[in-house]
């Protein structure tokens, strides 16, 4: 495997083997490990010490199902502290196949509105030649992407940034193309987006020809470990084909979440919106069977994925609106913004993949202006209106752009949720303990991804759990955060948990393919110990970013305005929060 490591500044690039010290870490473990070695904790986020690092999962580019994830990470401008995101793409598969195990951007132009893209193709080993990308700035993504395809051709994979990357807002992300080559995948969170931005970095093209695929270890045990898995995945009842996720995609979660009572509604002040069956995924599959006239079951967002939960939405005349109206996004624009128009919902999440935003950060953020004033809750044309002033970079928009904290400040609200700098997604912490604790000690800012305690919490994954207990929630925050550490490094999707961790076959099957691909002989013992590594790694650079346990903390409001329907508040004692990480 290949380091390939790129210097903005002179525009030139180096290609190394992995050094010994990163050979049995990818995805999350190698972003990770790499920021923590080499970006100084208290540089600015988008200074030229920061660094953007890319990296394919374990099995990434290999025959496992599931599992063409790339992680990015950097030092967050959003939250000031490390960030790891990661995306579904052929990108990521095309990274694995050219046998680059991990791909680091340093340095930055002198010029500050010059920017470049880079098409890394295989000639013996990976090359890297530069483009002048500057013509491509400053505009939607849709129009972009085609002119890339036309002058590189339709087999590459591209990975970019928008409009808003490139005016530096916090709330930018990483966007790679999806399998009908739309740029609509995204490493969303934390702004790293704007990281890669501030590196004069516009695109980052690959074209795979030629290249000579992942080495596998010890074939036979992968093989063994890839059957496992599918198995696993096809009988699950959330993950198997035409079944919720499948044939309602993730969305699916929003009347689930409402009949708990754990929906965040109108800026967090209810866990129930009433308006949430007119934007749920049973509604998002009706609206398209109506609209085009037949069933529509949901594809894949990247090669390989057999749980295919990505929707496509239309518009009365069969246009295509948006792909795809995930759960986050349609919570985000939706019920926190107290908006129950879902052609409104899926127009948002359009604007934010043209312009570069994080739907999530988007949505909370509208949803505190809202609570501000600046537009009333249910206004879905103002909230259009809101996306736009971001991305043309007024100064509305640029402070909406900075992200839900700073939007706050800025207004003077106190009802403002968010952990480390970041946004809570869309799952109420007063009505789900073991989420809010995840949220609260989380690396990352608050992130459902990091430790999705949802699966036992709320859908009855591994046996039912109660969702308004505190009582034992801050160990099952802390074994799914490690978990979650380690499944971001293999290159799988998340949504893999449901199944294995029903499915114990399924579990040693994920263990059998990274041991195949790489032959060493990790144990379930050793899942745990190298996801709990990597976040000691992440949490000793927050640390010397200034971002303690002081820091894990859940805002003033949840713990003193009880939240409808169940009158609760965060009741998490302090203590249990701090023991995630004493006890890790």
């Amino acid at each position: 495997m290949y380091l390939v490591r790129v210097n903005m500044t002179d525009r030139t690039y180096q290609v190394t083997d992995i050094p010994e010290a990163y050979r049995h870490l990818a995805g999350r473990g190698f972003t990770s490990s790499v920021v923590a070695a080499e970006v100084p904790p208290l540089c600015h986020p988008l200074g030229p010490n920061n660094k953007l690092v890319f990296a394919p999962g374990f099995v990434t580019g290999t025959s496992a199902p599931t599992s063409a994830r790339c992680s990015v990470g950097g030092k967050s401008p959003l939250t000031g502290g490390i960030k790891e995101a990661n995306a579904g793409s052929s990108w990521a598969a095309d990274l694995a196949v050219m046998q680059i195990g991990g791909l680091i951007i340093e340095g930055k132009p002198s010029k500050k509105d010059e920017y470049w893209g880079i098409h890394i193709t295989w000639d013996g080993k990976p090359k890297v030649e530069f483009f002048d990308a500057t013509q491509y700035t400053g505009k939607q993504l849709s129009q972009v992407f085609p002119a890339i395809y036309e002058k590189f051709g339709e087999r590459i994979s591209v990975c970019s940034v928008g409009a808003v990357a490139e005016l530096g807002y916090s709330n930018a992300g990483v966007v790679f193309n999806d399998q009908e080559k739309r740029p609509t995948r995204y490493a969303g969170r934390g702004g790293l987006g704007s990281v890669m931005a501030s590196k004069g970095l516009k695109f980052v093209v690959l074209d795979r020809a030629g290249a000579p695929g992942v080495e596998i270890a010890d074939k036979a045990l992968f093989e063994e470990g890839r059957k496992k898995m599918i198995d696993a995945l096809r009988s699950h009842a959330i993950t198997k084909p035409k079944g919720g996720l499948n044939t309602y995609g993730t969305a699916v979660l929003i009347n689930i979440m409402n009949e708990a009572g754990g929906l965040p509604t109108r800026n967090f002040s209810s866990g129930r919106f009433e308006g949430a069956p007119k934007i749920a995924g049973e509604a998002i599959f009706e609206t398209v069977k109506t609209r085009k006239g037949k069933e529509i079951y949901n594809h894949a967002c990247s090669p390989g994925c057999i749980i295919q939960c990505s929707n496509t939405y239309y518009d009365e005349n069969g246009e295509e609106i948006a792909s795809c109206v995930e759960y986050e996004s349609d919570w985000a624009l939706g019920a926190n913004c107290g908006i129950d128009n879902l052609d409104d919902v899926a127009r948002m999440v359009k604007l934010c993949n043209e312009y570069g935003l994080d739907t999530i950060e988007t949505g909370t953020t509208i949803a505190v202006a809202m609570e501000a004033g600046v537009i009333p809750f249910g206004d879905s044309k103002g909230a259009i209106n809101l996306i736009h002033e971001m991305g043309k970079g007024t100064p509305l928009g640029r402070i909406l752009g900075a992200g839900t904290a700073t939007t706050g400040r800025v207004y003077g609200v106190t009802r403002v949720p968010v952990v480390k700098g970041q946004s809570m997604p869309a799952y109420e912490p007063r009505a789900v303990k073991g989420i809010g604790i995840t949220y609260a000690t989380t690396t990352m800012g608050a992130d459902h991804t990091a430790g999705y305690t949802i699966a036992p919490e709320i859908l009855g994954v591994m046996g039912k759990q109660d969702p308004l207990s505190p009582e034992g929630k801050a160990a099952l925050s802390r074994a799914f955060q490690a978990t979650t550490a380690f499944i971001d490094s293999t290159g799988h999707c998340l949504f893999i948990a449901f199944a294995i961790l029903d499915i114990a076959s399924g579990y040693q099957g994920m263990i059998d393919e990274v041991n195949g691909v790489l032959g060493t002989h990790w144990t379930a013992d050793d899942v745990l110990k190298h996801g709990a590594q990597i976040l000691k790694t992440e949490r000793k650079f927050n640390e010397a970013a200034g971002i303690g346990k002081e820091a894990d903390r859940m805002p003033e409001f949840m713990k003193t305005e009880p939240l409808p329907p169940h009158n609760q508040v965060f009741d998490v004692p302090d203590e249990a929060l701090d023991s995630v990480f004493s006890e890790l």
